[in-house]
């Protein structure tokens, strides 16, 4: 919202400094109240770029490109390098190279990011200033030319009007049903290893390099696989493109992430081999890369001036879903068996896959129904 109204860059700037003091908070609080508060804000301001990635592609690139870009997507990092710190290091450390790496973020920002905003509709003469560096990084350029852009209430209305579209929601519903154990897995996965495999935080943080590398191919394979549905799906149909072919890459993806699901549920409760354990997980998370990309190109492919829109309700999708399934992932296993949860997850998984049929057979019906947003500005 505040980028529809304020503009790209200074959203992104100031963000990034309050992520930055909080991350310092983060790692110099005395108490677990103290750094509970700084840990809420963090997570606040520190997804700005996450939520809103979407639009600097759309802004950014061609439409042939687009999906290229959006398959640049590595969450893993984090906890690889935390677990490894926290073995022989007090736990603040982290924390103190989290902030580090707000300060790098932050430098970058300053340095090399500009507005990537830009109104085609409006001719090249009557293109307001852009103003100096200092102007765009702090907002000043961009306020002078607001009347240019989203009212305060049609900004805020953008993004309840993207969630009221039927292909977008339903798009959103299969991601949270879908990328929820992921994000479950990878918050509670040293309850699982630690006593079955007797692992320590240095063994859990070697474990954490199955999604790296999970992701690291499947953004090779995605570089290739999206552009060349869309491709085919071009030829196919004499130039004409439909955002529905983007959907067809789940049908490679899912397979992988209900096997990786149910063998992971299978590797924990037999107590098979952590190597059996760690492809299971990667097929997992191989899977849902590919099926991250689909998803968030087939959206901004149907509503592509709603880029920051669909962007921030997909990361909500995913966001929600884990941070739910964190709650109930470890006690349902031990009421029930990893076997029998791990299963129902990928069959939960299997059965929101009539959701892309669903969108396969009527999205573009859908989308004609529903009508165009017609936002003041893309």
């Amino acid at each position: 919202m505040l980028s529809a109204y304020f503009g790209r860059l200074p959203v992104v700037f100031w963000f990034m400094i309050v992520s930055t003091a909080t991350a310092a908070w983060c790692a110099g609080a005395t108490t677990f109240e103290s750094f509970m508060a700084a840990r809420i804000l963090n997570g606040f301001f520190s997804t700005v770029s996450q939520s809103g990635g979407l639009m600097f592609i759309k802004d950014i690139f061609f439409f042939h490109e687009q999906a290229r870009k959006i398959n640049i997507w590595a969450p893993y990092a984090g906890p690889l390098l935390a677990a490894f710190m926290t073995e022989t290091l007090r736990w603040p450390v982290p924390f103190w190279v989290f902030f580090a790496m707000n300060v790098l973020g932050l430098a970058l920002v300053v340095c090399f990011l500009d507005e990537t905003y830009y109104d085609r509709t409006i001719p090249a003469h009557d293109q307001p200033p852009r103003g100096s560096r200092i102007a765009r990084l702090t907002g000043a350029a961009q306020w002078r030319s607001r009347d240019l852009r989203n009212t305060l209430g049609q900004a805020s209305w953008r993004t309840a009007s993207v969630l009221l579209k039927p292909t977008v929601a339903i798009a959103c519903l299969f991601y949270a049903l879908t990328f929820a154990w992921a994000v479950g897995i990878n918050t509670t996965l040293a309850m699982f290893v630690t006593p079955l495999y007797g692992f320590g935080p240095k063994q859990v943080g070697f474990f954490y390099f199955t999604p790296v590398v999970a992701v690291i191919l499947g953004e090779a394979t995605g570089h290739w696989l999206h552009d060349a549905l869309a491709k085919q799906y071009i030829r196919a149909h004499k130039g004409r493109f439909e955002p529905e072919a983007r959907l067809r890459a789940v049908f490679f993806s899912l397979p992988l992430v209900i096997a990786g699901l149910v063998l992971v549920g299978q590797c924990f409760e037999n107590a098979w081999h952590y190597m059996a354990t760690s492809v299971c997980w990667g097929m997992y998370v191989f899977g849902m890369m590919v099926t991250t990309v689909a998803l968030s190109s087939y959206c901004v492919d149907s509503y592509p001036e709603a880029s920051g829109e669909v962007s921030a309700w997909l990361n909500f999708s995913r966001t929600i879903g884990g941070f739910i399934v964190s709650y109930f992932q470890v006690t349902w296993a031990e009421a029930q068996g990893t076997k029998l949860s791990f299963g129902i997850q990928a069959a939960v998984c299997a059965g929101a896959f009539v959701f892309i049929l669903v969108l396969l057979k009527w999205g573009k019906a859908m989308r004609v129904r529903a009508g165009p947003l017609n936002f003041k500005t893309t």
